[in-house]
């Protein structure tokens, strides 16, 4: 029998990537800093998730010679994140008012797309339906998603 327990995505910017998925509703359950790997372990949880369905954040730290630390693209990452929210056009409206682009509004009151500081795919998907509204329905995708 197995049991699902997380997803892990390499992070470069462990606050920026917290901040992003507190947005959505996630917190910080636990961390832990490994220094004789030289990485740091960030779980994060919706709430009453905890230990159910997390992401583990992999913050890999800096070369000790100072040097910028490791970056990952598409090859190191995988398809996306999903989460179900409450409202999605207040919790795109919050992504937005962050800095963060919609790159697949929620046109239909049902599913948008967003990426994280990482460049993570992060789906939403409403919980339930809501009518279309603007400016939502109007919004054309950006970028890729």
């Amino acid at each position: 029998m197995a049991k699902y327990l997380h997803s892990m995505i390499r992070v470069t910017d462990p606050d920026a990537t917290v901040a992003f998925f507190k947005l959505i509703g996630l917190d910080e359950v636990r961390r832990f800093d490994v220094e004789a790997g030289r990485f740091t372990l960030i779980f994060l949880a919706a709430p009453g998730q905890e230990g159910v369905a997390e992401v583990e954040l992999t913050y890999n730290w800096p070369p000790e010679d100072g040097g910028a630390g490791e970056q990952y693209d598409g090859g190191r990452n995988f398809g996306h994140l999903a989460y179900r929210v409450d409202n999605i056009y207040d919790t795109c409206q919050a992504l937005m008012d962050a800095g963060h682009t919609i790159h697949r509004p929620p046109r239909d009151g049902h599913m948008a797309f967003v990426k994280s500081p990482d460049g993570i795919s992060v789906e939403l998907l409403q919980e339930g339906n809501l009518p279309p509204q603007e400016p939502w329905a109007s919004m054309e995708n950006t970028g890729s998603w």
